[in-house]
């Protein structure tokens, strides 16, 4: 028989697309050769995730459940010729005597012509933990589910169900264990339909788990995932197969059906249940990526090798192209200023732009701007082929200083002067914005955002920000690799300090520690893992750690007014990470 992994990327709430794409997929599993075919779609394939409220919209229910209904009709006038199954991920509603929904189940669809849609399995582990809050919408399954079909025995797993989790009572791996035990079943393999979004280094943990959990029951183990951009979230797709050992896998970060003829099981010995060296999602989310560096044996963040480079380029540019095609945007916008993220950002935005898109760069120099930022904006658009506009704001913002004087009769110096000139540009990169219709790209970095080192309506402005989940470290990291590979971004670009140029000889050393213990003790605070006596018992200096902790707490208010953040890391800052603007730090 054949099983086909399809790895589907739709829009959410997009029915017709949807049911009409899985009628194709039935009559091809009627038109192809094989004698059996199992056809396998992602979690929640019917109405996209993640939901959020949209799951309790009346609207959005009604046109799910008209569709539902109308393909279950369509399924059943369809006269079989092969033996082929669709198992889709989907919901189901129950409601009360008001017609509001009751219950909400995560699920399992078994799709048959001349049958008709049937639930199989509802998700029993409901992930309520950085960017998931399934509990809020969600029942969950209690019970293990198989299915029979062409003469084989198969074990249904949805997403998180493979996961062992210490913050749930139930484990739907020891579930379908006990019960193939019980029953005397011998499993030909594991269905997981998934839509698992995205971190670096996450596949491994996904195939390493699959391995287990193929080793536990002496069968092959099917991953199916979706592929999309949702927000900040994405979903990275490869799917993949596992008989133990080998692993078959799909294409990362775009559509791909994989059909594999059924494997055989590969290992040569069975394992028993034991849950003590399974790995628990919660736990393994937040761990400070922290190695021993050379900065007097100070933990640093761990660098980034080549292929990590690579996944991260490729993540950013799905991640802004689908933000943009969703939003309706063809055009971006970027701001440069002769530092390091911009011409990052910029290099970036180039290297994912498609032949029908244009992107322009606008560089918006002060009084205090070096003649080397100049120099270097215009090196890195002249290699880029990127059209680029000198726009200076000084006169702008002498402007500004005169008529604050002249209303308010008092000088406008120190840091409202520093700010004033940040939102300046903010205001002509919005202008630009409307008069072109193009997307501005935010340019500031994970650090920044950390400790409030931008200004509101200023350098913070952006509809999406490419860079707002990579420490300082991480774009130095991003940008060698780039510059040895391509050549485009300038060297200087690496080489100069990194500065705002807000005010004279201004330089982020000033205000900040340097980036590599910065972005050390930063680390620890977000991966809830370090406290501040933990870092100075690191050998952190304390009042490094006091400042550092006080400028990442009270800078929530900043964070909060935010764009949406294009998420590479298992904790950013955006939708999954949540705290009060207003606190005791």
């Amino acid at each position: 028989m054949q099983i086909v992994l399809n790895q589907t990327q739709h829009i959410i709430g997009d029915f017709e697309q949807i049911f009409q794409d899985l009628k194709l997929a039935v009559k091809r599993s009627e038109q192809g050769q094989s004698s059996a075919t199992l056809e396998i779609f992602p979690e929640l394939y019917l109405t996209g995730y993640p939901l959020q409220d949209l799951v309790l919209q009346k609207e959005f229910i009604d046109r799910y459940n008209e569709a539902l209904n109308s393909f279950d009709k369509w399924l059943k006038e369809q006269n079989p010729q092969k033996e082929h199954l669709c198992l889709v991920g989907g919901l189901t509603y129950e409601f009360d005597e008001q017609g509001l929904p009751l219950y909400i189940k995560n699920v399992i669809f078994a799709c048959r012509s001349g049958i008709g849609v049937e639930a199989l399995y509802t998700k029993c582990l409901l992930p309520n933990y950085d960017i998931f809050d399934e509990e809020k919408y969600f029942t969950p399954g209690l019970e293990a589910a198989t299915l029979n079909f062409a003469d084989k025995t198969w074990g249904l797993l949805i997403c998180e169900d493979m996961w062992f989790s210490s913050t749930h009572s139930t484990d739907p791996v020891k579930l379908l264990y006990d019960r193939v035990k019980e029953e005397q079943i011998q499993l030909d393999g594991i269905l997981n339909l998934s839509a698992s979004p995205y971190f670096i280094g996450k596949q491994a943990k996904r195939e390493t788990r699959a391995k287990e959990i193929a080793q536990l029951f002496e069968c092959p183990f099917y991953y199916v995932n979706r592929v999309g951009g949702e927000d900040e979230i994405l979903f990275d797709g490869q799917s993949f197969a596992t008989d133990g050992k080998k692993v078959m896998r799909s294409k990362a970060f775009e559509e791909d059906a994989l059909a594999i003829k059924s494997l055989e099981y590969a290992e040569e010995k069975a394992v028993a249940y034991n849950d003590s060296h399974i790995e628990n999602s919660w736990e393994s989310l937040f761990q400070a990526d922290l190695s021993s560096g050379e900065d007097k044996g100070l933990p640093q963040l761990k660098p980034w090798n080549e292929k990590t480079c690579e996944e991260v380029i490729e993540a950013l540019a799905f991640g802004l192209q689908e933000y943009a095609s969703k939003c309706g945007f063809k055009n971006f916008l970027v701001a440069l200023s002769g530092g390091i993220d911009s011409g990052l950002v910029l290099t970036l935005a180039k290297m994912a732009l498609r032949s029908s898109q244009k992107l322009e760069a606008v560089y918006m120099p002060s009084r205090f701007s070096s003649p080397l930022s100049t120099e270097l904006a215009e090196e890195l658009c002249e290699n880029l082929k990127v059209p680029l506009t000198h726009f200076p704001i000084k006169f702008l913002h002498s402007t500004m200083k005169q008529e604050f004087q002249n209303h308010y009769r008092s000088p406008l110096d120190g840091l409202a002067d520093e700010n004033i000139q940040s939102r300046l540009r903010g205001a002509i990169l919005y202008a630009r914005s409307n008069q072109t219709g193009a997307m501005v790209i935010n340019t500031s970095n994970k650090s920044e955002l950390a400790v409030g080192y931008s200004t509101l309506y200023g350098d913070s402005v952006g509809a999406i920000s490419m860079l707002g989940d990579l420490y300082k470290s991480q774009v130095y990291d991003l940008s060698r690799y780039l510059y040895e590979t391509r050549k485009e971004l300038p060297l200087a670009y690496i080489e100069r300090p990194p500065s705002a140029e807000l005010r004279e000889n201004q330089e982020d050393s000033q205000s900040l520690p340097p980036y590599p213990r910065l972005d050390a003790m930063l680390e620890g605070f977000l991966s809830y893992r370090l406290t501040k006596k933990n870092l100075h018992d690191l050998g952190f200096d304390q009042s490094e750690v006091q400042k550092t902790y006080d400028l990442y707490t009270k800078s929530e208010y900043k964070r909060n007014q935010f764009c949406p953040i294009i998420k590479v890391k298992a904790k950013s800052f955006g939708f999954g990470y949540r705290m009060p603007i207003t606190k005791k730090s």
